[in-house]
Parts: structure tokens; C-alpha cells; sequence
């Protein structure tokens, strides 16, 4: 089995060493390594290969060598019992419709969860659509060879929430709850100063569908919309448990935070969370709950980059600026008594040297520079429903880029957390720090890094699990091909990675699993094992055309067998248009890398 080096391993064992990785590789020589050895797919080079989904034939287990694949549960628009798989419906259970009258079939599926209940097997899926929708589907197990397939699926009812909003990744908690996410949450204050329907993001006019409003039909009004559409909804971790027979129940965490929730990660202690924010000027959040497994009441807090130095995707010590604490309940009644961004906050303009008039903080967020003033009594209400602008001007960092996938390595203690790229406000200077700190000052690297943060215990906080640092540990490295390679139309080093996005941990086997949402890095994104004691990594899968792998999740034992749950999202959708023969191969595949022999 052939595996490619990263060509960062240089500096992941120069980060690694200041980070002490240096002493966890040493710790594993002594004694017979744990890493899984997948065998590794190539890069594919033909117009052919460019079209499948191709994944690692076999994985060696401790010794012993197990044919594996890639396994298709449901595509979308695929009936399982009486469901269709994907179908998008609205708030009174009738399907959403397309501009031209078609149902809409979302093919971009996301997260996919597993979930035991006694006898029976379950699994949650995200549709990152507008409106969202996640699906439970009843899956069937094969007690001998560990297969999965569908025995019916049905969408799970959102209506008492106002719907869902792009749901993205996600995890399944300690105690085995879904825990989903709502991404890209509009800007409040540009929908409430919109004058007409022409002002409203192209983005967000889709939701109204949800409330069976048609945002393209003649005579539409910006206060037709604003009458359904309610920004503060949306932008929250949500909960979804699964009882045995099947019944859903849902919860959406307001106390934890508005913003571009890629997903949240709650770590052992069952309290703390780690959020990560995507976008452009983003900040990176913590939330401790008061109470293990009751994610509804809690403390939040957002990181400060100190940096150290800039190699290596950089090195900076975490300082946690508290934001206050919120319970659920309060925040959403105050969003259905429908409070709005001028509740929240005054605001000036901003002169023309990027500072304010006395009384008001110069911020630099997703939506720009502004100049905000915190409204009487409102803190609270602020800290929630404007998480990532209230972070800025308690003095967090809200500089980061492309901010996506979270793991935990429980062996190590070490968190990692994927940045799709290096640009923009990570760089130093430029109109993306106008007005802001410049906390980091980064060399760009379009291809992106996965950092790790060292967890220790923090009395103060309270908490067991508290980042101290962040630091590159894998990163893609730029390249430019010849016109006439069978590599041209790769930017990103192929044997490296591009542009990581959803990342899970093999726990007790040193392997970080690493998945791309890549453009032009890679033509077709690939799924990655990453020895972290070696530093080598492994291609173990790749997929279609204009794909995003999403949902790379491990589960190391259900009933005898491990999966890599993988979900091939939207093919032919991100790019390469123009390659699609047939409206059937754009349906997005849910499935796994398996089944493998139970590792817990």
C-alpha cells in the first residue's frame, strides 16, 4: 500500500514539537502502532474515474486485512417506505415547489447521524437547503456482514421552530443525541432596513417558501416577507433525539449562539462545546452548559488569537473573553416578541480613518466594518442573537476564514479544527481589517490547514476542556500544474490536501480523518486518513465532479462493526456544470466507508 507524504510534514513536526505532539509520537513507538492501514485510492485522471465515487478497497486492523468499500444507504430523491429521501416541505407538511413547479428535491445532503435505540437502528440527516430539512430513516442492519440499508425514511417537523435553517455538520453527543446545525444566518439589520424586495439577499428569499410565499411572484412585498421571514430564527445548534420507536423530538439552543454554525462539539465532560463559526471574519466560540447533558443554559465564551509567530499556519496562545449567560428560553422570547437589530443596537457611521464617535466600538465581522453601541439592558439578548458582532466588541477575534469541522483526539487531549483557507482577515492588513484589531497575521494559503488546540482544565471557566493554543498541524500546499498535466486542473498539491472541511478522530488509533470541500484545489475532492504520528496521509476516497465530502464521521462499534459514515454532496453542483449528462447523477449520494471490524 502506497501511501503520500504531505510535503508540511516538515513543519508539522517543528508545530508538533512546541505543541508537545513531539512527546505523543514518541509515546506510541513503544509499544505496536494502532493506526488502521487503508489502502489508498488514486487520483483520479480520466474523464471516467472523474464520475464515481471510488473509496479505499480494504483497511488492515491490528494485523488482520478486511475488504471494505464504499456503501450507498440512500441518494436523494430515493423512496424509502413511504418517504422520499430529500423532499424538501413546508411548514404545513406540503412539498416546497421550484420556481418552475417541481418539488424540490435538495441534493445537498450533509450530516448523516447514527443512532441505536435498543433493537432498532436510526439515522438523522441534514438537507442544507433553504428550507432545510432533516430526514429519520430506519435503517437495517445485517448481523453478519454489518451492511446497513434503508427500511423507511419521513421528514422531521420543524414547524414549531419556523422551520430549519441550512443545516450543515453536526455530531452525536456523549449521551446520543443528534446535535445539528443551522449555517450562513442572514444579517438582521440589512433585512430590516430593506425598502424593497430587491434589497433582501437572493440567499434568503428561498425560505419563504417554508411559509408559502412565493418571494419571485408579481406583487411580493419586502413587508410580505419580513411579515414570515424572522432572521433571528436561525443560526443555533439544534438537538434531535430519537426514542426506540422512533419518535423525534426537537430543541433549538439559543443560549449557545447565533452564527454561521458549521456544527457544535460537545467534549466528554458532557457540558463543554466547542462552535465553529463559517464564513469570512468569523470568530471561534466555546459554550459551557450549567448542567451535563442540557445543552438549554450555559455560559459562552469567544476565543482571542495572542499570536506567537506565523509559520507553520501559525502559532497563537487562546485567551476566552466571557460573553455572559443565557438560557433558552429567555433568548427565544425575546425573538418571537419579535426583537430586531435596532433593539438590539445604535449604530454610527464609520469616519473615514475606520474609528467611531465616543460611545460606539469599531468591529470588523462577516458583515464589515461598523460602529456599534450596545442599547440599555439589552446585553443579553445581544450576546445571543448577535453572538459574532458582540464577540468583536468584547475584544475576541473575529478575523478567522472558512472556520469548519471539529474533532477530539481523548488520548491526547488535543481538539482539531479545520480552516478551509487561510485568507482574507487571517491575513495581515487589507480591507478585511479595516477598523478591526489584526489580531492574526497569517501568510495566505488558499489550500488550507487543520489546526490542534491543546485542551487543559481551567478553574475560572469551570470546565475540564478549555483550548489554550491553536496551531497548524496539516495543510494543503499550492501548486500549479503544467497546462498539459493530467493534474491541470488541480491547484492544490495532489498528494495533500484542499480546502478541509469535515474532520472526525479514530480514537485510540492516531488517525485523523480529513474531508475536503475543494473547487479548484482538487477537481474531485477526496477523503483523507492522517497518521498523526507519522504525519503520512492516505487518500481513502474520492468522489464526482464538483463534489463536497461532508459528514466524515467515525463510530468505532455498533453492534460488532465500525462505519465511516461519508456523504457525497451535490455532485456536478460546485463546479463542472458544464460534465453533467443526466439530472440523475447530480442526486447526492448518504452512505459509508465500511462496514470495518468494531475498534473501540
Amino acid at each position: 500500500m502506497k501511501k503520500s507524504m504531505n510535503c508540511s510534514l516538515s513543519w508539522l513536526i517543528a508545530a508538533g514539537l512546541m505543541a508537545g505532539m513531539a512527546g505523543h509520537a514518541v509515546a506510541a513507538e513503544k509499544k505496536p502502532s494502532p493506526v488502521p492501514r487503508f489502502a489508498g485510492v488514486p487520483v483520479p485522471v480520466t474523464d471516467g474515474e472523474k464520475r464515481k465515487v471510488v473509496a479505499s478497497p480494504e483497511i488492515t486492523v491490528d494485523g488482520k486485512r478486511h475488504r471494505i468499500g464504499y456503501n450507498v444507504i440512500l441518494r436523494s430523491g430515493d423512496r424509502a417506505g413511504d418517504g422520499t429521501f430529500g423532499l424538501l416541505l413546508d411548514r404545513k407538511g406540503e412539498p416546497v415547489r421550484n420556481r418552475d413547479g417541481s418539488r424540490h428535491i435538495s441534493v445537498d445532503n450533509d450530516f448523516s447521524s447514527l443512532l441505536p435505540r435498543g433493537d432498532r437502528l436510526y439515522m438523522v440527516s441534514h438537507f442544507e437547503s433553504r428550507p432545510g430539512a432533516m430526514y429519520l430513516t430506519e435503517l437495517k442492519q445485517d448481523k453478519t456482514s454489518g451492511k446497513l440499508r434503508a427500511v423507511r425514511t419521513g421528514n422531521i417537523d420543524f414547524s414549531a421552530f419556523g422551520g430549519l435553517w441550512v443545516p450543515c455538520a453536526g455530531q452525536v453527543t456523549p449521551w446520543g443525541t443528534h446535535l445539528g446545525s443551522e449555517e450562513y444566518p442572514t444579517d438582521a439589520r440589512a433585512t430590516e432596513a430593506a425598502k424593497s424586495m430587491d434589497e433582501i439577499e437572493e440567499y434568503d428569499k428561498p425560505m419563504a417558501r417554508y411559509f408559502g410565499l412565493d418571494p419571485y411572484a408579481p406583487g411580493t412585498t419586502v413587508e410580505d416577507f419580513r411579515r414570515v421571514f424572522k432572521p433571528y430564527r436561525y443560526g443555533y445548534p439544534v438537538e434531535v433525539d430519537v426514542s426506540e420507536d422512533g419518535s423525534p423530538s426537537v430543541s433549538k439552543h439559543y443560549a449557545m449562539g447565533r452564527l454561521a454554525v458549521e456544527l457544535a462539539y460537545v467534549m466528554p465532560d458532557e457540558r463543554t462545546a466547542y462552535i465553529s463559526d463559517d464564513g469570512t471574519d468569523v470568530g471561534f466560540f466555546m459554550f459551557v452548559a450549567d448542567r451535563p447533558r442540557d445543552l438549554s443554559s450555559g455560559t459562552l465564551y469567544a476565543a482571542r488569537w495572542n499570536q506567537v509567530h506565523s509559520a507553520h499556519g501559525g502559532y497563537a496562545d487562546l485567551q476566552w473573553v466571557n460573553l455572559g449567560h443565557a438560557d433558552d428560553a429567555t433568548i427565544r422570547k425575546a425573538i418571537e416578541s419579535g426583537v430586531s437589530f435596532s433593539d438590539l443596537f445604535a449604530v454610527a457611521e464609520p469616519r473615514e480613518d475606520a474609528t467611531c464617535a465616543s460611545g460606539f466600538t469599531a468591529v470588523h465581522t462577516t458583515t464589515g466594518l461598523e460602529c456599534l453601541q450596545v442599547k440599555p439592558g439589552m446585553d443579553r439578548i445581544a450576546s445571543r442573537l448577535e453572538a459574532r458582532r458582540y464577540a468583536a466588541m468584547k475584544g475576541a477575534t473575529t478575523e478567522l476564514r472558512k472556520e469548519e469541522g471539529i474533532t477530539f483526539d481523548p488520548d491526547h487531549r488535543v481538539l482539531y479544527v479545520s480552516m478551509s483557507e487561510v485568507a482574507k482577515g487571517m491575513e495581515d492588513g487589507g480591507k478585511y481589517d479595516r477598523g478591526g484589531p489584526n489580531h492574526i497575521r497569517l501568510p495566505k494559503n488558499k489550500c488550507g490547514v487543520v489546526y490542534g488546540l491543546d485542551i487543559r482544565p481551567d478553574a475560572t471557566i469551570g470546565s475540564e476542556y478549555v483550548a489554550v493554543n491553536m496551531y497548524g498541524v496539516v495543510a494543503g500546499t499550492p501548486h500549479t500544474y503544467a497546462p498539459d498535466s493530467k493534474y491541470a486542473n488541480n491547484t492544490c498539491d495532489i498528494n495533500g490536501i484542499a480546502n478541509p472541511d469535515n474532520i472526525t478522530f479514530m480514537r485510540g488509533r492516531d488517525t485523523l480523518i480529513i474531508g475536503e470541500d475543494t473547487g479548484s484545489g482538487h477537481q474531485d475532492d477526496a477523503v483523507w486518513a492522517y497518521d498523526i504520528n507519522s504525519g503520512s496521509l492516505t487518500r481513502i476516497e474520492t468522489t464526482p465532479y464538483g463534489s463536497e465530502t461532508t459528514s466524515v464521521y467515525y463510530y468505532p462499534d455498533i453492534r460488532g462493526h465500525a462505519y465511516l459514515m461519508s456523504v457525497v454532496q451535490h455532485p456536478y453542483g460546485e463546479s463542472d456544470q458544464d460534465k453533467l449528462r443526466d439530472p440523475a447523477e447530480a442526486r447526492a449520494y448518504t452512505g459509508y466507508l465500511g462496514p470495518m471490524p468494531a475498534m473501540d
